[in-house]
């Protein structure tokens, strides 16, 4: 939904003005889940179910694949085992999620774990504030990140910090989420000092966030996952509404306000919302799938259909493991696009070879 973050629905709406909707008589089918999901997973998992009731029904991509998905994936591949089922940023245990689809994608939260802290020091940042509450540092990938975010800043000279903030799903709601985060982000500045890097695990927080960091001074190196789109807009007052799915033209718009405001250096993003392309990504992809194009759990062919939809950013790709048991799980990419910091241009993120420590490295 648009409660949180518009961007992955964007995506859709990209992929049905491209090949039409299926009201119209083309081939996409496009539905939301309910603002509260978590609580409503009984919803979710009718609703994704309910898309193989058409006959016609060839694949179905989830984005965000929330909880309730794997389950819903499950009752699909029971009904009609020729669907597709492709998960797109998964919030449930890679365990659960790659065994239930054909093709999982996500953010490289592992790699990206050492890269923002990398970005945050090529960016000139002393420290680097984490922002999360316990549901989503329950979540594997989350939680592994920030342990390879303390190591990459022990390692690089950057300090890091942890800050718990309420989660938007609880009893406070996104608006008492967001006033936390408006309330605290002063203190955390005086602090923590203006030269640090403030980053938050969640779409409904980073408004607040950016809005505050860039009134009090701070730094901020993208959302998670980063966008133009994600924050920046409503944080700064810019009215994208002429320039909606021209990621060239947004960059440009939210580019001229920072650096107006005197933020030149200090705020980054990746070029194209990981949302949005992971949407219309999966989309295309799956379309490639069923004709015959592409192979179902290629890595190139993921990469070539993400590609399609963000013309210049440079992207770098990997296999998930499990550290347990150190188990490949050949259906699920983790994926990274080059960090753009306003004012400068792209910092080289996707160019840089991770070291291996970082991707093996278990939080103690």
């Amino acid at each position: 939904t648009v409660s949180q973050g518009e961007d992955g629905l964007r995506g859709g709406d990209a992929v049905a003005k491209e090949y039409g909707t299926v009201a119209n008589g083309g081939m996409i089918q496009q539905i939301t889940y309910p603002d509260n999901f978590s609580s409503e997973q009984e919803t979710v998992i009718a609703d994704i179910v309910g898309l193989s009731d058409d006959p016609l029904m060839k694949a179905i991509v989830v984005n965000q694949a929330v909880p309730g998905t794997a389950e819903a994936f499950k009752e699909v591949r029971a009904k009609r085992p020729d669907i597709l089922l492709f998960a797109g940023l998964p919030q449930e245990d890679p365990n659960v999620i790659d065994a239930a689809a054909d093709v999982v994608t996500d953010t490289d939260n592992v790699s990206m774990g050492y890269l923002m802290i990398w970005c945050a020091k090529q960016m000139g940042a002393k420290s680097f504030v984490h922002i999360s509450f316990a549901r989503h540092m329950s979540i594997e990938l989350l939680s592994r990140r920030w342990a390879v975010m303390q190591l990459a800043g022990k390692d690089l000279g950057v300090k890091t910090y942890f800050e718990t903030a309420p989660d938007p799903t609880s009893d406070v709601g996104v608006a008492g989420a967001q006033q936390y985060i408006l309330e605290h982000v002063p203190a955390w500045v005086q602090k923590y000092g203006k030269d640090t890097v403030y980053f938050c695990t969640n779409d409904a927080e980073t408004e607040p966030l950016i809005k505050q960091v860039m009134k009090y001074g701070g730094m901020f190196v993208g959302a998670d996952p980063p966008s133009p789109t994600k924050g920046y807009p409503g944080a700064l007052g810019i009215d994208l509404s002429a320039e909606q799915g021209d990621w060239p033209a947004i960059l440009k718009k939210v580019e001229s306000t920072i650096v107006a405001d005197g933020g030149s250096g200090r705020f980054g993003t990746w070029a194209f919302s990981m949302d949005y392309t992971t949407t219309a990504g999966l989309g295309e992809y799956a379309k490639r799938c069923i004709e015959g194009t592409a192979k179902v759990a290629n890595m190139q062919d993921v990469l070539s259909a993400f590609e399609k939809y963000t013309p210049g950013a440079a992207w770098n790709a990997s296999v998930y493991t499990d550290l347990n048991t150190n188990k490949t799980d050949a259906n699920h990419f983790l994926l990274y696009q080059d960090t753009y910091v306003f004012g400068k241009g792209y910092l080289g993120a996707a160019k840089q070879v991770v070291p291996e420590k970082y991707l093996t490295y278990k939080a103690q």
